[in-house]
């Protein structure tokens, strides 16, 4: 950590060393003060942008230029003629004035260097070419190098803490806007432009009545010469993994075509190297676009997800192979139509290993420590196509229309071998599917009245299968454990087996389980936006929300020749009565509101309070019995915002919203969630109540550079679904119920980022708190848990030189469970660096370390190292050869710690063997 910091000191005092600052202030023809004013310095010996500034609201200016130079520097501002001087620079700092005069005759300003960084209203406009150094090869490669710009863990695109919602290039839909997938495919020698789009709204008619505060899209304008051809670049590679039998393959054509009526964006991958262009997981979370009409209604209804339990990711796979073939199009016949869509067919296949050690939270409850070594095997196919169609004859309106489907294959086989339990294999199939729709129509009746319908429709159908397969030994029937908890017992299922009706005079325990769960849902709503004036407006929204679900399943044992038997449970519930091993349950829910929303701008200030009044109805029939809930509730809401200047803020948010649980929740027979995790519902739930409290500050600063972003959260949740637990052994019986004791986190996040000359540095850090009630045994307890993360930052952005990035990360995650404290702390230090040498040769290097030590306990750590080189004979060549090193250290496993509810767990989860490949790259 010293040493790093040391380092971060010698590179910004080695910076600020070699420069002088040249600052002043710029003004019309009458001397008064220009704000946003263009203000640009250009090296005269190698031609280059050396500095660049944007005036504040003073018409201050600041450059940082080099010492003993002569630069040629630039003032431009709308409207006026532009101003040319040039300046010599000797050893100390230079202060000077500029006034510009107008000139009617211009209608735009012309540039002969552009502006790397422009705001124009809420629009950030970034000119990629200022910030590559020639070692770009996608999108996601300039973009991390954009202030205010992040890329997160999971490839999404992050501006000041918010996700991109939307991405677009030439203003045509990327595969509905996924970010993920434009910054690892879209080549960066394609991108001039990148447009971030603040308080974005897709429907122009409601962006001066919408809330669109953390809205935020961002737009790729190519380059010219890109229309109307296609570009991209087709990979193949090759190399050999230390199995004689596993040579490793590589083809991944990405291709694009884009012209003023159309797009056409095609990506390919074939590979067993784990890069694949779209994991399985990125598919499932493949939102498609759709924004659900009541998710400003304080109403959260939970369908569930009764897919395969948990893809695991290909960074966490010792084998993986993936298939895809992603394509989008975009098409507009005439200026009133737009139709777009797109298809998307990704299988994968997985090889996993886990060990861990698990130790639960109370010692006194009697449930011993386990062991476990678990491989598995997973397959995923996985399918999704979307057309769209976008139909504005006018300004005054616009009808949208969507239709997703979606189907999947999946399957999991996992062998484990517990300390406890014994040898257990495991398998789980799944093949979902569903189908949604979305119809929006938005009508402006005049200048003051604007009317809005959305309408959405679900139709999903979930057909989970579970199959364990446990060892027993039919002559030790004793339903006892051994005296050393820590020695496996042969027989250690047989109480659980014995509860649930299994036959036991068999050498083994064959579960299998059947469920199915079917959901229709409609989400509508009509909402009515009247401006008052030029400062205010105010909303009514008259919506529903209805959904049915439907859940069967059947848990039944394997018997010899394929035979199979029901189940007859001997479990009883909390209050004494038998469980089944089945169940046939609908559930339906019924949400009417109508709710309100004024909108008023006061100075600086904004307020927008709310009101949404909720007839809720809901009901479940199951084993001839019908419970019913209906009940009145009124949902306030409140934002308030206070804008300092064009690109500062402050908003303080209040939102109360409801809970509502999913079918299978409410399903009271037996559910074997797993063969040690069994649960069974209770039809009386009722909903939850959630308040969330936020204050959220910005600040972008061009004039000296700086980004702050900031956000505090406290939320409150009274009458919580929560689960009671209750343990034989390491086996869990688990039910559901509204817990009176009320759970709460907070949360405070904040970021500054400067940039001094060409070295960027940052600063992130994260608190967390959170306190739960957990019922173990018949027993509450809470569990309190305090995090902390920081994250400095610094990096340079040389064009000419090489460049490095610096990072640190450091976490203490302290976790009180009432009877076992434990206190995580984690070091993880990593450095990228890249160059592009003789106009040629391109150099990449990561390196990351990460130190896991539990107080008191033992410190673990692991590194991971990968480089690749690559030579084209110049920026412009059409071939490129690579050579790229992954896990050059060869580590086995990555180490994590993670304090669940019960317990607390080591894991090591293995990954792919250190390999090389080699690549040829061929650009359109």
């Amino acid at each position: 950590m010293k040493k790093i910091i040391t380092m971060l000191a010698l590179l910004l005092a080695m910076t600020s060393y070699s420069q002088i600052k040249l600052s002043g202030v710029v003004k019309d023809s009458i001397g008064t003060p220009l704000e946003l004013a263009n203000v640009v310095a250009i090296n005269q010996e190698t031609k280059a942008l050396e500095s660049y500034g944007i005036t504040d609201a003073k018409g201050a200016y600041r450059l940082a230029l080099g010492k003993n130079g002569k630069y040629n520097v630039q003032v431009t501002y709308i409207g006026m003629k532009t101003l040319n001087l040039v300046i010599e620079t000797k050893e100390v700092d230079i202060t000077k004035d500029f006034t510009l005069n107008f000139d009617n005759a211009l209608d735009a300003v012309e540039l002969t260097y552009e502006m790397p960084v422009t705001i124009k209203g809420d629009t950030i406009v970034y000119n990629a070419d200022s910030f590559k150094n020639g070692s770009e090869r996608k999108l996601g490669d300039v973009l991390e190098k954009l202030p205010g710009v992040e890329i997160n863990e999971n490839g999404q695109i992050e501006v000041d803490g918010n996700t991109v919602q939307k991405l677009t290039v030439n203003g045509k839909d990327f595969f509905d806007g996924d970010s993920k997938l434009a910054t690892e495919n879209i080549p960066s020698n394609a991108v001039d432009k990148i447009e971030v789009l603040r308080n974005f709204s897709e429907v122009n008619q409601l962006r001066s009545v919408t809330n669109n505060q953390d809205n935020v899209a961002i737009n790729i304008k190519l380059k010219e010469g890109k229309e109307n051809f296609w570009f991209g670049d087709i990979t193949v590679g090759a190399g050999t993994a230390p199995s004689p039998n596993d040579d490793l393959y590589l083809v991944q054509p990405k291709l694009f075509y884009y012209s003023p009526k159309a797009s056409v964006n095609v990506i390919g991958d074939i590979n067993n190297i784990g890069e694949p262009a779209l994991s399985n997981r990125d598919v499932r979370n493949f939102g498609g676009g759709f924004r659900s009409p009541s998710r400003d209604s304080g109403t959260n209804l939970n369908l569930g997800n009764n897919g395969l339990s948990g893809l695991t990711s290909s960074a966490n796979a010792q084998k993986v192979e993936s298939k895809l073939l992603a394509t989008n199009f975009s098409y507009a016949p005439n200026p009133a139509l737009d139709l777009s869509g797109f298809l998307i067919y990704n299988t994968t296949r997985l090889s996993t290993r886990q060990e861990s050690f698990i130790r639960y939270t109370d010692p006194q409850l009697g449930i011993p420590d386990e062991s476990t070594i678990n491989t598995g095997n997973e397959a995923s196919d996985q399918g999704l196509a979307k057309l769209s169609a976008s139909y504005k004859p006018n300004g005054n309106n616009q009808l949208d229309y969507d239709l997703l489907g979606r189907l999947s294959k999946d399957s999991e086989r996992q062998a484990e071998i517990s300390s406890v339990i014994g040898t257990t294999a495991q398998l789980e199939e799944v093949t979902p599917f569903s189908i949604n729709q979305n119809l929006n129509y938005y009508y402006t009746l005049d200048e003051n009245n604007i009317f809005a319908l959305e309408a959405q429709h679900l139709y999903s159908n979930e057909d989970p299968f579970y199959n364990a397969l446990l060892t027993n030994d039919p002559n030790n029937n004793d339903n006892g454990f051994d005296d050393d908890p820590m020695t496996i017992d042969e027989d250690a299922y047989d109480e659980t087996a014995e509860q649930l009706g299994l036959d036991r005079s068999l050498d083994f325990y064959n579960l299998g389980q059947d469920q199915l769960v079917k959901t229709n849902q409609l989400d509508a709503k009509l909402d009515y936006y009247n401006i008052l004036n030029a400062k205010s407006n105010i909303s009514i929204s008259l919506g529903t929300v209805l959904s049915r679900q439907d859940f069967n399943s059947n848990i039944f044992q394997f018997l010899q020749n394929d035979a199979t038997q029901d189940l007859n449970p001997t479990i009883t519930d909390t209050d004494g009565d038998l469980l089944g091993a089945e169940n046939d349950i609908t559930y339906n829910f019924s949400d009417v509101y109508v709710s309100t929303r004024y909108n008023v701008r006061v100075g600086k200030f904004t307020f927008r309070p709310g009101l949404s009044f909720h007839a809720y109805g809901n009901s479940n029939t199951q084993f001839g019995t019908e419970f019913k809930d209906n009940f009145f509730r009124v949902l306030p809401d409140f934002e308030a915002r206070i804008q300092f200047k064009k690109s500062e803020s402050l908003t303080f948010n209040y939102r109360m919203s409801n809970q509502f649980t999913d079918v299978t929740n409410l399903a009271e027979g037996l559910i074997l969630n797993s063969f040690d995790n069994l649960s069974f519902g209770n039809s009386e739930l009722q909903n939850g109540l959630s308040q969330t409290v936020s204050l959220n500050y910005r600040s972008f600063n061009l004039f000296n550079n700086t980004n702050v972003f900031g956000r505090l959260s406290y939320t409150k949740n009274e009458d919580q679904i929560r689960n009671i637990a209750n343990f034989e052994s390491v086996i869990r019986t688990s039910t559901f119920f509204n817990s009176p004791f009320a759970d709460e986190s907070f949360t405070a996040f904040g970021q500054w980022q400067k940039t001094f000359g060409k070295i960027r540095t940052s600063m992130r850090g994260i608190f967390n708190y959170s306190l739960n009630n957990q019922f173990v045994n018949n027993i509450q307890s809470v569990n309190e848990t305090f995090t902390q993360t920081y994250r400095p930052e610094v990096r340079t952005n040389f064009r000419e030189a090489p460049n490095v990035r610096l990072r640190y990360s450091y976490t203490i995650r302290n976790t009180d469970q009432g009877t076992r404290n434990t206190k995580f702390i984690t070091n993880a230090p990593s450095i990228s660096f890249d160059a592009y040498i003789w106009d040629s040769v391109t150099f990449r290097t990561d390196y990351a370390y990460n130190n896991q030590r539990i107080e008191g306990g033992e410190s673990e750590s692991f590194q991971t190292w990968s480089a690749r080189l690559g030579y084209r004979k110049d920026r412009d060549a059409k071939w490129e050869y690579e050579i790229r090193a992954n896990n050059i250290l060869n580590i086995d496993a990555n180490i994590n710690n993670n304090v669940g509810t019960f317990s607390v767990s080591n894991s090591a989860t293995f990954l792919q063997p250190r390999f090389i490949t080699f690549r040829a790259i061929y650009t359109l």
